[in-house]
């Protein structure tokens, strides 16, 4: 946990996480904590006992038609992203685990699109941090400090 000074000057602890991308092509790291594979299709030329991940969880990925629509085509991303949002918040169940794991540590999604900026991975990373920064709004303590003159 970090401790940061807010505009009010009140002290408040801040969980330090983190929720990283990575090309399925890309070396494996220490940094890279749980490593989540998030595509329904396995990454073109990689061979199974050279990919290394903890969990794969398909249902996560955008639905096949979603996939298909999109065509990784940089002029629909924006649509892209606000439908797979759609499908997000839709089925809850598909990415809450990865929720948990992003809780207890550092995670890296893991994809195989070339563009990791315009990819299903960079969507659905934004959309966890999203979660877990309302999850750490509904726990946080009420704070005091404006009421008293300093």
């Amino acid at each position: 946990a970090l401790l940061v000074r807010d505009s009010v000057q009140a002290y408040r602890f801040e969980e330090a996480r983190m929720i990283s991308i990575k090309r399925a092509y890309e070396p494996a790291s220490p940094d890279d904590g749980r490593r989540i594979f998030v595509d329904r299709l396995w990454p073109r030329g990689v061979r199974k006992h050279e990919l290394i991940f903890d969990d794969w969880c398909k249902d996560a990925a955008p639905s096949p038609a979603l996939r298909t629509w999109y065509g990784h085509r940089e002029e629909r991303f924006k649509e892209f992203s606000q439908r797979y949002r759609q499908e997000l918040n839709a089925e809850p169940g598909h990415w809450m685990p990865i929720l948990g794991f992003a809780q207890d540590g550092p995670i890296t999604l893991i994809f195989a699109a070339r563009n990791p900026n315009t990819s299903h991975a960079r969507v659905l990373a934004d959309f966890l941090e999203d979660a877990l920064d309302k999850q750490q709004d509904s726990i946080s303590p009420v704070c005091y400090a404006t009421q008293f003159p300093q």
